[in-house]
Formats: structure tokens, C-alpha cells, sequence
């Protein structure tokens, strides 16, 4: 009976890897819709203002089940595992892979993940160590967390990582981060969505700047300095002029999102990743009792 149960957890699993992959593509979340909405009411610029508005109809073309890019990304898959149920990791692993493939096959979409060297395709949106996967565990929790989020190249190429002095200290890193919206201008889809990666190890800190982006748009750290400081950075980006797809304009960003770990007292690690304007992104809670699930639910 145990063993029924859990192999029914696994179907499940897959099924939802699978859906939030083709919803992410599809349905545009609503807070970026929102954010979208205000900024071209506060938009000065009317060329800036049109560029937001075409992108609001582009979410409602997906909306009627069309994808609103053709960059259908690199997968990546964020596990939050409730410690309330033993299950195997490497068998998540491979669900979360089977899951990815039937998304590509059976809605069915462009794969974009090739060989490094060879630039082979296999067409299924899989290879080796893609879909990329970061787990995390709940103490007591009787479910698990997953978020979906797929990474064009657009806003990946647009990455950055350095590892400042601690003498720098916060000018440097906001100069750092404002020297990263520059470069990247237009490239990366503007108005995005700007994660901001502080401390911890350099690996850790590229993963927290890009979990960053995906908390919802207007919803800030709680740690009040850290909010001070997204709000200080989103307000100076804005500045910049990029506006939106490059063209100019007040919105080159819809916000600034920071994520933190303390780190070794000798550095001060800072990466910035960004996410285009589409801030594609689906989440859902699976219980384990009941397998229900539960897509209201965000990370």
C-alpha cells in the first residue's frame, strides 16, 4: 500500500513538471501583468508606453494557448522537500526530467538545449544535467514546493558575477549592479526584472540572484535594509533611460529583487541576473496525503 502510494506521488510529480513548464510559457503571472499596467500609466514616453501595451497583448495571446516567446528556455526547476515523506531524490530527478521532455513533445514546443561543444540537440529540451535542479527541504512539512522557471538566452547572457572587496562596500555594489543594467541594455528584453545575488560563496551567490527574480514583482525582503536598498536600485535603474525593449524610455525595470547569505568575512561576492519582461514562472504545492495540487499556491 505504502509503495502504491508513493509511486502515485511520483505520477503526480511528473504531471505537474510537465504543466508548470507549458503554463510558464503560456500564462503570463499576474503580478508582472499589474506592474506592467502601472508602469505604463506612469510612463512619460509614448513610444515606451505603446512598446508595454503590445506586450500586454502578447500575454493575452497566451492566454488563448499560444506560447508568448518562441524561446522556450533552459529549464529549471526550484524543490522545496517536505520532510514529512521519504521519497528518493534520484527518482525526483528523473521525474522532474521525464516531465520536461513530455512538455516538449506533447504540447509540442522548440527545444532549445544543445551539447556544448558538439551543439547536438536532442529536440526533448533534456541533456546532461538539464533540466537544472536546486532542492531545499521543509522541517515538518507534509508537502512539496516546486517552482518552474525557464531561462531564455536573452536575459541569461545578460549574467554577471564579481567578487568586489569588502571595502567596496554598498557604493560598490550599487555601481556594480547599475554597470550590469547598462551593459546589458536592450538585450535582455527590457523592463525586467532584476536579481540581485549578495554574499555567500560565488556559486551561491549567481543561484540566489537568480532565485530572485523570481519573487512576485512589488513584494520586498523582509529585511527592511534590504528593501531600502531594491527600492534605492530599482528608482536608479529607472534613471538610465534603457526603457522598455531598449527604445528608451522611464521603465527599464519593473523591479529590483535581492536575495542574501552571509558570507566569508574577507569577501563580497555580488551577481546579477535578469529576467525579461515576461517574468515567466509557475509554482505549485503537492501534498503528500492526498496528492492534491495545489497551483494557487507562490513561491
Amino acid at each position: 500500500m505504502i509503495t502504491e502510494v508513493v509511486e502515485k506521488f511520483y505520477t503526480v510529480l511528473q504531471d505537474v513538471a510537465r504543466e508548470a513548464y507549458v503554463m510558464s510559457l503560456k500564462d503570463i503571472p499576474p503580478d508582472v501583468r499589474r506592474a506592467l499596467k502601472a508602469a505604463i500609466e506612469r510612463e512619460s514616453e509614448p513610444r515606451a508606453a505603446q512598446i508595454m501595451r503590445t506586450m500586454l497583448d502578447a500575454a493575452e495571446l497566451g492566454d488563448k494557448n499560444m506560447m508568448v516567446c518562441q524561446d522556450t528556455g533552459i529549464p529549471i526547476y526550484w524543490l522545496r522537500i517536505g520532510t514529512g515523506a521519504h521519497v528518493d531524490g534520484a527518482r525526483i530527478k528523473q521525474e522532474i526530467e521525464a516531465g520536461t521532455r513530455r512538455a516538449t513533445l506533447e504540447t509540442p514546443f522548440r527545444s532549445s538545449i544543445v551539447h556544448p561543444i558538439t551543439r547536438k540537440n536532442r529536440q526533448d529540451s533534456t541533456g546532461e544535467d538539464i533540466p537544472v535542479l536546486h532542492m531545499d527541504f521543509t522541517a515538518g512539512a507534509d508537502y512539496l514546493d516546486l517552482l518552474m522557471m525557464p531561462k531564455g538566452s536573452g536575459s541569461e547572457n545578460w549574467s554577471f558575477l564579481k567578487m568586489l572587496l569588502p571595502a567596496d562596500g554598498e557604493p560598490g555594489i550599487r555601481d556594480f549592479i547599475l554597470r550590469c543594467v547598462a551593459d546589458a541594455g536592450g538585450k535582455a528584453c527590457p523592463p525586467l526584472v532584476v536579481g540581485v545575488g549578495l554574499g555567500g560563496s560565488s556559486d551561491q551567490c549567481v543561484a540566489l540572484a537568480k532565485e530572485a527574480t523570481a519573487r512576485p514583482v512589488g513584494q520586498r525582503h523582509p529585511d527592511p535594509k534590504v528593501a531600502a536598498f531594491e527600492e534605492d536600485m530599482l528608482a536608479r535603474i529607472n534613471k538610465l533611460g534603457i526603457g522598455p525593449q531598449g527604445l528608451g524610455g522611464d521603465t527599464t525595470a519593473l523591479d529590483v529583487h535581492i536575495e542574501r547569505a552571509w558570507t566569508h568575512n574577507s569577501m563580497n561576492p555580488v551577481a546579477v541576473n535578469m529576467q525579461c519582461w515576461r517574468g515567466e514562472r509557475r509554482a505549485a504545492r503537492i501534498h503528500y496525503d492526498d496528492l492534491h495540487v495545489d497551483w494557487s499556491y507562490s513561491w
